[in-house]
């Protein structure tokens, strides 16, 4: 497992094995599910099998990092960068655990991802989606200064997408 940023409290890392059993904990839970559009993970197993063959990393050089909280090495969830290569655009995702809810965790991580891909990276936009229900990740998403892009439907279901393009001034990141 590699440091990839370290924020004021936050330290966001590769994935590893031991974050199995957060990951599968994290995933578990039908209310930090609610607004993802994914499946949850049928067991351990499953969840191990996701993380030793998440490629993102060597696939194209970033991903969704595991995110821990410096002070004391507790599992937070996680934040990070994928890349769509039939889109051609990088979005910007996180998931935590209930309990590290509304402690502002999510916004930290996410700033931080973003300085990441327009500095070290070089990306020109970083695009951002929700559920249109899902307003606790739409105002995260606008705190690191995202702005409407368009709604879309996906599997019937209603999205909201908003982006944010690096500008050399007045943004700093």
């Amino acid at each position: 497992m590699q440091i990839v940023l370290t924020t004021k409290r936050l330290l966001l890392r590769t994935f590893a094995e031991s974050d199995v059993p957060y990951f599968y904990r994290l995933n578990a839970d039908p209310k930090v599910m609610q607004y993802t559009g994914d499946v949850p993970f049928k067991s351990l197993k499953e969840a191990r099998q996701f993380i030793k063959n998440y490629r993102a990393y060597t696939q194209h050089g970033y991903g969704r990092w595991t995110v821990i909280l410096k002070e004391n090495q507790e599992y937070l969830g996680w934040c990070g960068l994928k890349y769509s290569p039939e889109k051609k655009e990088t979005d910007i995702g996180f998931r935590f655990l209930q309990q590290h809810w509304n402690r502002g965790y999510a916004t930290e991580a996410a700033q931080a991802c973003l300085r990441y891909g327009f500095q070290d990276l070089g990306l020109t936009k970083i695009v951002g989606r929700a559920m249109s229900d899902n307003h606790a990740s739409i105002r995260v998403l606008e705190k690191i200064g995202m702005r409407f892009e368009k709604y879309f439907e996906e599997n019937n279901i209603k999205w909201i997408q908003l982006n944010i393009k690096y500008r050399t001034r007045n943004v700093e990141y």
